[in-house]
Order: structure tokens, then C-alpha cells, then sequence
């Protein structure tokens, strides 16, 4: 036992020496309570696997074939990264501001805590923090001041912060003990919010300036680490100079700490923030109908590969990589294609109704009531009525309010009400396109609609319309493949012997090969060759090739009355491209988990349905409508994408014009459009202005120039079709010359009506 002499202050000594050792056992107390849950008062510490391998939600990301990025999945928006990719600004700026003595302390920084203390006792708040990087990282990682860790004492609020801080101090030293400065600090870089939904400095680094970090400024790295102390209070997009004065004090830090001279930082403070602010999110990034169309397939995978596996993964929160067969460049180009042609057709589609709506019967008059329907059938109209009554729903809808709204000229703000914004919106005409390469069922690129934040419904997959003629090749093959007809026969245009014939022909009783049918669309051959082969032949060959629709077995199938969607039409296509064989598509090529560990890797799945004589025929035939007199996609020379190339192709409309197609076939890429309005009734008068060749070609012709433009892709150049091995034809072919005179369809040989 100590003894302590006589003298002035003696007791004074004593004082200090026993308050040191109550405070001393009381903390030795605190800490063995806290750590094992002492009574059940203190609440649980993450257990020790946590620590060994600690985890953070991090976004499942969507990859490109060629390696780009499409979107991600995620509840927090959040990518990890590792060391070596952090620029040495942002290291100094942190280290300069959050933790000076990082390298030195060991997860608890004693001058810090003094310092904290100090300021306490003499009220000056701004004397800083005392939490070390990686005390931080052990609130931000483990989540010390949630609700699971939190036991009785954690309810009285001075003392639950006690507890809470002695958690942190624990699972600092023991973070330090088990990782290295650096991993630590990219722990923290990886878990931290920087506001406006974007977690860990990857994300923020792209959001904030279109940038990777190790590309960041030093003003740019001091803006980002400002916001850590406050992301709302030093958000740059809505406290702009607060966010200045912010990234200031940072830079001054940097001088303090020797990481910035003088000269650069009075240089550097005058500068403006130069944002490039770009979120990511379910509205933004590239191909986000392949996105959300993808969502519930890997959420079904996932559902099936946790059961076997006897694994948790999440798509939200495990940070999957999802590599896709998606080609950025060609999405790119489709997107492009699609917003230059539908701002243009629906410039048309309002020239074309100025003054009247365009919800019409085949005679041109008015639908009427047609709009009080659509909005009676609305969920929310019908849960109103339900709570209000019907008179007071009805109010509700015809109360005005400031909404924004979609429009080709950007975003706008409006004053209207509810039942107005309907017919705002019923007035816009929709697309869905899709490609599709046909040696592997690789997509490569995908648009579902003409603007996902406003038209969430996808027009590739989920929507079905009538396909009108781009159905007619399947008849064509049932002919061919059951020997009623070759390539070479000839059929007269003449009515049909029976009980039906396509409405509105006009009979020429010329005798066209078939290639000269198909490719001018006429009508009645494709009702005659129907009652040759029986609709449920046709029905069986087109399922066989990739139409997995119901089907009405009718003569009228024909003329494509059974509703079928882009991504069938698209698959059943390919066959014909591909020497007879349907592949299944294919979106996904390898799931990998977090650290790049394969869970499960795609490959395509093929089955001969023709054989390569008769898929080549049937291209053969199709060449027709691009490279002959009268061929309904002759305006494909238009755009520079028939020289020197062979394409097969068949427009569509259907009936009332409510419906337009265009399918193209290259030797290794098959794209296909559907154009047309949200409900049936919604269409162009006229066949000049709504049929296939005018409402869906253009875009195909637009989206293949920029193709074919393109030098770096290589594998969709121009090229001949693949003849198979000593084939030949008996009958003339036609040769593929461009300066052959493009002569246009007469409306009763193509498309015409349905019924």
C-alpha cells in the first residue's frame, strides 16, 4: 500500500489517487459488463465472425458484355472498392481532417479524447470529435447504436451513449489487432453516406463528378470529405456555399497537416464546385426496361440458388456482379435510334389529330366516353370511390396541381389535374425494340418504351399487339416445309375458294414467285397458302421457332391476329438467321458473388427445328421486301445499310393501323420494333402514315447506320447471309443493287386489316 507523507497537500494526492482508481475499476467494470452483457443490461456485440468478416450492403451491379456499367440493384446505392484505386488527395484530405493521428493510435486516440474532454469542461464545442476512423467504422459496420444491440440500460439516454462508446472503443482495438490501416480505411470509404442516397466514395465519386476517386482533385476530394461531417448540412446541390466553406476548412487542414502549400490553397478556395451530379437510380443509367425486366428472373435465381446452397444472398444488398449480354454500344445506338424516330413520329402523330383526340373508331369518329373509362378502371380511382363515393372520386380527379411531366423537349412542369394528365398521356404514341444475336441468343440491346421514369411498362416483353404481317413468314415456312410449295413456285393473287378471304383485298390475279408475295405482303397468297397447311400447322411451326403466345388456329392467323410481344417475335426470327436452330435469348452470362467468386455461369440452349436449306430459303424469300421492286422495306436504302450487305425483312400493320412492325434480319443480328398507341383506339387514320414502313422501319434504318458506322464492332459489319453447303436455287434470284428503283407497296397488297 502506498504511504503518503504529511504535508499541504496530502489530501489533495489522496483525493486524486482514489478518484483515479474508482475511475479506473469503474472502467475496467464498464467495459467487462458491456462486453459480456452483464445482466442483460448492456445489449450484444456483434460475435466474433462478424468481425473476422465484416460485411456491408453493398448494390448488385448489372455489366455489360463488353464491360460497362447498365445499373445496379441496391437499397443503399454503394459499390465497394479497394486501396490502390483512392487518389492520395482524398487520403490527406480524410487522414487531415477526421483522424490526424490515424497511422500512430491504435482504434482509441488518448490526445483526441483529451482534447474532447477539454472542450466539454470549457465549453468550446469546435475543439473536433474525438472518434478515430475506426471507432467510426465499428458504428458505421457493425451498427453499435441499433435497436439489436441495444439492451435496458439503453434506454436512458446519457448512459446509453456511454455504452454505445464503449462498444466502439472494443471493436476498434480489436479491428485494429485484425486489419490493416489501409483496409480499415477503406472500410470506412466503403460504408460512409455522402447524402443523396449514395454510400461509399465510389458511388459518390460518380455521382457527385462523373469521375472514378483515384481521378479526384484536391478540391473535389475536400468537398466529398467535408460532407462526411453533415451530407445534408454540406450538401453541394442545395447548400452550395456551405458545401464552399465546408471544402475550405478541409483544404486548411491539408496545410495544417503539410499535405497543401499555402499557394495551392489559396488557389484552390477560389474555385467554384464544378458538380457533374448524376444519381444512379431506377430512373437513370442505361437499358432500364433490361434492368427491371431482369429484376424478378435473378430474384427467382436467387430464391433457388439460396435453398440449395443453404446461402442468404440478396440482390439488393450482397453486392452481386451480373454480367450481362447486353452490348453498351449497340444499347446505345438503339436508344439513340428510338428517341430520334418516336419524337418524330409523334410530332407526326399531333400534326396528323391536331384540333380532335385520336381515340377513334375505323371511321374517324370519336370513342366517346373513352377517357372516363380509362379513368374508372384506375386502382386508385377505384379504391377513391370505394372511400369517398363515386361524385367525390370524381372530384378528386378533376382537382388541379402542380405535376411534372413527360414531353420530347424535356421535363416540364404543368398545372393539371388527374383526369387531364390521362389525356396528356394517352395522346403519346409507344415503341419496344429488341436485338438479338442469332448464333448464340445473346440480347445485345433492349428498349422497352420511349422514357422509363415516366412509361414504366415494358413494350419488349411484357406488352403483346397484333404482329399483322411479320407473322406471314411463319406460313410461308409451314408451306415450304410441308412440300405444298418451294421457293420457286408461283401463286396468283386471287381470292381465296371457301368461306373466307382477307377483307379489303383488292384481287390483281397476278402470278408472283414467292419471294415477290412476301416481300410485297399481299394478302390473299398468305390466305390461300393458309388454306393449304391448315392454321394449326402454322400455329405448331411458329411455337416450334419461338412464339410461346396462345394462338387463334383461324385462316385470319395468317394476317397475325394472335397478340404476341417484340421478345417472341425477335427469338422465333432468329431461327431463320440462325441455319434452322432456335436458341433460347440469353440476358445473363455469369452471376459472381462480392469478391468475384463464380456462383453460376449461362450458356446458350439450341434445338434444330429446320434445317439450314430451309432456313436459308426462307431469307431468300424475306431479301425480297428489301432488294426487289415493290418490296415493302425498300426504304432501307435510304439509310446507307443495304450496300453491300443482305438483309431479310418484313414490315406489319394491322388493322385501323393500330399496330406497326418491323423485323430485320442480318447475318448476326436480328432486331425487331413494335410501334403503336397504349390502347388499340389510339392509331393513324391513314395507311400512308400508319402503316409499318413509315411508323417502325425508319428506326431500325437509324439504329443499324450507327452500327455499321461504328469500327469497333467488328462482328456486326455487312455481310452476305451463310449459304449452306452446296446449296442451290433453281429459280432466278433477284441481285441485291441499290440503284434499283424503289417502288412503294399499294396499300391493298400489304398489311391491310385483320378482319
Amino acid at each position: 500500500m502506498i504511504a503518503f507523507q504529511p504535508g499541504k497537500y496530502r489530501r489533495t494526492i489522496i483525493r486524486m489517487w482514489k478518484i483515479t482508481g474508482i475511475s479506473i475499476g469503474l472502467l475496467v467494470f464498464l467495459i467487462i459488463a458491456v462486453r459480456f452483457n452483464l445482466l442483460w443490461l448492456f445489449g450484444g456485440m456483434p460475435d466474433l465472425a462478424m468481425l473476422e468478416n465484416p460485411q456491408s450492403e453493398l448494390a448488385s451491379e448489372l455489366i455489360s458484355e463488353d464491360g460497362k456499367s447498365l445499373g445496379k440493384y441496391y437499397s443503399e446505392n454503394r459499390i465497394r472498392i479497394d486501396f490502390d484505386q483512392l487518389s492520395p488527395n482524398l487520403i490527406h484530405a480524410l487522414v487531415a481532417t477526421e483522424d490526424a493521428r490515424f497511422t500512430n493510435h491504435s482504434g482509441i486516440d488518448g490526445r483526441s479524447m483529451l482534447r474532447v474532454a477539454k472542450g466539454v469542461f470549457t465549453g468550446n464545442s469546435s475543439s473536433g470529435g474525438g472518434s478515430t476512423i475506426t471507432q467510426q467504422v465499428a458504428k458505421n459496420l457493425f451498427e453499435t447504436r441499433s435497436k439489436k444491440y441495444r439492451g435496458v440500460l439503453g434506454k436512458v439516454p446519457l448512459v446509453s451513449t456511454v455504452i454505445m462508446k464503449a462498444k466502439e472503443w472494443m471493436l476498434a482495438v480489436i479491428l485494429e489487432r485484425k486489419y490493416t490501416k489501409n483496409e480499415i480505411m477503406m472500410m470506412y470509404l466503403n460504408t460512409v453516406s455522402f447524402g443523396n442516397n449514395t454510400y461509399g466514395i465510389k458511388v459518390a465519386s460518380k455521382s457527385y463528378f462523373g469521375k472514378e476517386p483515384f481521378d479526384l482533385t484536391v478540391p473535389e476530394a475536400a468537398l466529398l470529405v467535408g460532407m462526411l461531417q453533415n451530407p445534408s448540412l454540406h450538401n453541394p446541390r442545395r447548400r452550395p456555399e456551405n458545401a464552399i466553406r465546408r471544402r475550405n476548412v478541409v483544404m486548411s487542414q491539408m496545410v495544417k497537416y503539410n499535405y497543401l502549400t499555402n499557394e495551392a490553397y489559396t488557389a484552390f478556395q477560389k474555385r467554384p464546385l464544378n458538380l457533374n451530379f448524376q444519381l444512379d437510380g431506377p430512373n437513370t443509367g442505361s437499358a432500364p426496361y433490361f434492368q427491371e425486366s431482369m429484376r424478378g428472373y435473378l430474384q427467382a435465381w436467387l430464391t433457388k440458388y439460396n435453398e440449395e446452397n443453404d446461402t442468404d444472398l440478396d440482390l439488393k444488398t450482397s453486392g452481386l456482379h451480373i454480367y450481362t449480354t447486353i452490348d453498351s454500344r449497340l444499347q446505345k445506338y438503339m436508344e439513340a435510334a428510338m428517341r430520334e424516330h418516336m419524337r418524330e413520329q409523334q410530332r407526326l402523330f399531333d400534326a396528323h389529330w391536331k384540333g380532335r383526340n385520336p381515340w377513334a373508331y375505323p371511321t374517324g369518329r370519336e370513342v366517346p366516353g373513352f377517357i372516363e373509362k380509362a379513368v374508372e378502371s384506375l386502382p386508385q380511382f377505384i379504391a377513391l370511390k370505394n372511400e369517398l363515393g363515386k361524385a367525390e372520386a370524381w372530384k378528386v380527379m378533376r382537382k388541379p396541381y402542380k405535376m411534372k411531366v413527360f414531353s420530347y423537349d424535356g421535363e416540364k412542369e404543368m398545372l393539371m389535374s388527374p383526369i387531364d394528365s390521362i389525356r396528356y398521356y394517352k395522346r403519346f404514341l409507344h415503341a419496344g425494340m429488341m436485338s438479338m444475336d442469332p448464333r448464340n441468343g445473346h440480347i445485345k440491346a433492349w428498349v422497352g418504351g420511349v422514357d422509363f421514369k415516366y412509361f414504366k411498362y415494358d413494350h419488349v416483353k411484357q406488352g403483346c399487339r397484333q404482329p399483322g404481317s411479320t407473322f406471314k413468314p411463319f406460313v410461308y415456312v409451314s408451306a415450304l416445309q410441308k412440300n405444298y410449295l418451294t421457293p420457286c413456285d408461283r401463286i396468283t393473287d386471287q381470292p381465296v375458294e371457301g368461306n373466307w378471304n382477307p377483307p379489303s383485298s383488292q384481287y390483281t390475279y397476278r402470278s408472283l414467285t414467292l419471294r415477290q408475295a412476301l416481300g410485297q405482303s399481299v394478302n390473299s397468297i398468305s390466305a390461300n397458302i393458309i388454306q393449304m397447311v391448315k392454321p394449326n400447322t402454322v400455329a405448331d411451326y411458329a411455337h416450334k421457332l419461338g412464339i410461346t403466345s396462345q394462338l387463334d388456329e383461324v385462316p385470319s392467323l395468317c394476317l397475325g391476329i394472335s397478340s404476341v410481344s417484340v421478345y417472341e417475335m425477335v427469338n422465333a426470327y432468329c431461327s431463320f438467321a440462325n441455319g434452322g436452330y432456335r436458341t433460347e435469348p440469353l440476358a445473363i452470362l455469369r452471376i459472381e458473388d462480392r469478391n468475384g467468386n463464380v456462383l453460376q455461369e449461362f450458356h446458350p440452349k439450341q434445338n434444330q427445328e429446320l434445317s439450314d436449306v430451309m432456313a436459308y430459303n426462307m431469307l431468300y424469300l424475306m431479301r425480297g421486301a428489301v432488294e426487289d421492286p415493290g418490296g415493302t422495306a425498300g426504304r432501307l436504302r435510304s439509310y446507307g445499310v443495304t450496300q453491300g450487305n443482305e438483309i431479310a425483312a418484313k414490315t406489319g400493320t394491322t388493322q385501323n393501323h393500330s399496330d406497326a412492325w418491323f423485323m430485320g434480319m442480318t447475318q448476326n443480328l436480328v432486331s425487331g420494333i413494335w410501334v403503336g398507341g397504349e390502347d388499340m383506339q389510339i392509331h393513324f387514320r391513314t395507311m400512308d402514315l400508319g402503316q409499318g414502313g413509315h411508323v417502325a422501319l425508319p428506326a431500325w434504318g437509324l439504329y443499324m447506320r450507327n452500327v455499321y458506322n461504328d469500327g469497333t464492332l467488328e462482328q456486326y459489319r455487312k455481310a452476305v447471309f451463310t449459304k449452306p453447303t452446296n446449296f442451290t436455287i433453281a429459280c432466278e434470284e433477284v441481285s441485291n443493287d441499290s440503284t434499283d428503283t424503289y417502288s412503294p407497296p399499294s396499300i391493298s397488297s400489304d398489311e391491310g386489316a385483320l378482319f
